[in-house]
């Protein structure tokens, strides 16, 4: 209603309502991203926990790093890799709008060429176009940072 009132007081009365519903439609919507994008990166509590739930258990010791993975193991590492990440997420803000979104429908939300096309009402070629853009621009971008892919 705050948005509403700040950004719409000089719209005539009969395009109030359009317009809040709008807004609240786009807050509800983001509102949802954000908690999808959010669930995505972290873990249960519950699947920290051993079956018994014993008081003794501590949740770090089931937690197991792969010999094989790429997660840092050293600190030093850890801290380089965020880092680096910290670095792309910039670099992907700089990207123009459907660039950004067709990079992260298909490679963050891992979405094929033809869902993501739909969800951004282009067609297949455009999202194609646009994901090369994108991996080309981030790649000059962070190739700028020193960052070797």
């Amino acid at each position: 209603m705050l948005k509403l009132a700040e950004k719409y007081s000089g719209r005539p009365v009969a395009e109030l309502p359009m317009l809040f519903q709008r807004i609240l439609q786009n807050a509800t919507r983001d509102f949802f991203r954000r908690q999808k994008v959010r669930s995505a990166w972290v873990m249960p509590l519950s699947a920290l926990f051993g079956a018994d739930n014993d008081e003794d258990h501590d949740p770090l010791d089931t937690l197991e790093i792969d010999g094989n993975s790429k997660v840092a193991s050293r600190p030093a590492e850890q801290l380089e890799q965020k880092q680096v990440l910290d670095i792309i997420e910039k670099a992907i803000t700089t990207l123009p709008l459907r660039q950004r979104q067709a990079f992260m429908l298909r490679y963050w939300e891992e979405l094929d060429v033809a869902e993501a096309a739909k969800v951004m009402e282009c067609s297949e070629g455009s999202v194609k176009t646009h994901c090369s853009r994108a991996t080309h621009a981030l790649a000059i971008l962070l190739k700028k940072q020193g960052i070797e892919l």
